[in-house]
């Protein structure tokens, strides 16, 4: 959390070599050939510690360049953000709270056989520690007429920086570009169809996101029983008295309602994906409604303890604060929901 970075590079290697940064690409690029459902594993784990690394950042970049680039391109960059030499990133998002790609911002002007992009992405997560960015831009007004591309960090124009956030197990920022230049050679696709693939993208980072929020308040559940167990008041247990069973019992049928929504969208991801977007949609809005009520229920049963900084429990609720906005929050995936069933 004091670092920089906001990771351990000797662990970050340590992952490579474990093959987690390329768990769900084909062995032909150097990783494991597994699923999502494989990853979600991953990530339910490194949610439960608030395990700080940019694993969610870089896996989005590197499915970026899986399901859209051409195989010169995947040959190109997927060996290096598989072994951990390099990191990507995401930047899809911008200003204000909805999810639509159509809502797209950062423009693009064309030069000859290339684009020049000038704009500002939001919501970037690990934007110091990436080198490569997956990013979004509009190529004309028409609101369908989308692209992406793959820009370097170190590119003229382009600048990405961290802020200060009530979670400092997390990093996320704004990636400003200027004038940055995309060759052809770095276009994910055909310019003006990308519109689906990033629709897709974005909700594979809300079933990845989800992923860590199981794990997270599997563990603030547990921390905080363990205390409900500890504290004695009045003689007893507190965990006796109703006021703790209930929230409690609460908190749990909730995690298993999400965590059931969540396998379904992580299973919808390659068996199923004409329903990955409702299905992620209702997962990631159940899983950031319930993880702000598991952490402010959780400081609440530890008492003023809950409070300080040598309380765990405190960095389970500034995690679901980080959770809540990320790839959209409750309200806008709600709504997308009820409007792919046409209500």
């Amino acid at each position: 959390m004091e670092t920089p970075s906001g990771c351990s590079e000797e662990l970050w290697r340590e992952m490579a070599e474990l093959g987690w940064l390329g768990l769900t690409i084909p062995e032909a690029y150097g990783g494991a050939g597994l699923g999502w459902v494989d990853l979600v594993i991953l990530l339910e784990e490194t949610g439960r510690s608030l395990y700080p690394s940019p694993l969610i950042s870089n896996t989005l970049a590197v499915t970026a360049i899986l399901e859209v680039g051409s195989d010169e391109q995947k040959q190109r960059w997927l060996p290096g953000l598989v072994d951990g030499s390099r990191i990507g990133s995401l930047a899809l998002l911008e200003e204000g709270d909805g999810i639509d790609p159509a809502e797209t911002r950062l423009s693009a002007v064309a030069d000859g056989e290339d684009f020049l992009l000038s704009g500002q992405k939001r919501l970037v997560t690990d934007p110091d520690a990436a080198g490569v960015f997956v990013v979004s831009f509009r190529c004309s007004d028409a609101p369908k007429d989308l692209g992406l591309a793959v820009i370097d960090a170190d590119s003229p124009g382009v600048q990405a920086k961290s802020f200060p956030m009530i979670d400092a197990t997390k990093r996320m920022g704004h990636l400003d570009l200027d004038g940055v230049r995309v060759g052809r050679d770095r276009l994910l696709g055909s310019p003006g169809s990308a519109g689906p693939a990033i629709t897709r993208l974005i909700d594979q980072g809300a079933v990845a996101v989800t992923s860590e929020m199981v794990g997270a308040v599997e563990e603030a559940i547990r921390i905080t029983v363990q205390y409900a167990n500890d504290r004695i008041q009045f003689g007893s247990p507190i965990g006796r008295f109703q006021a703790v069973k209930h929230p409690l019992a609460e908190m749990h049928v909730d995690l298993e309602s999400f965590k059931s929504l969540l396998y379904y969208a992580a299973w919808a991801v390659a068996s199923e994906p004409e329903s990955l977007s409702r299905s992620a949609s209702l997962a990631k809005a159940y899983a950031t409604d319930a993880f702000v009520r598991t952490g402010l229920d959780s400081i609440s049963l530890h008492g003023a303890v809950g409070f300080t900084v040598e309380s765990d429990i405190q960095l389970y609720f500034k995690r679901s604060k980080w959770a809540r906005p990320m790839f959209g929050d409750a309200a806008a995936h709600y709504e997308r929901a009820l409007a792919l069933r046409g209500v």
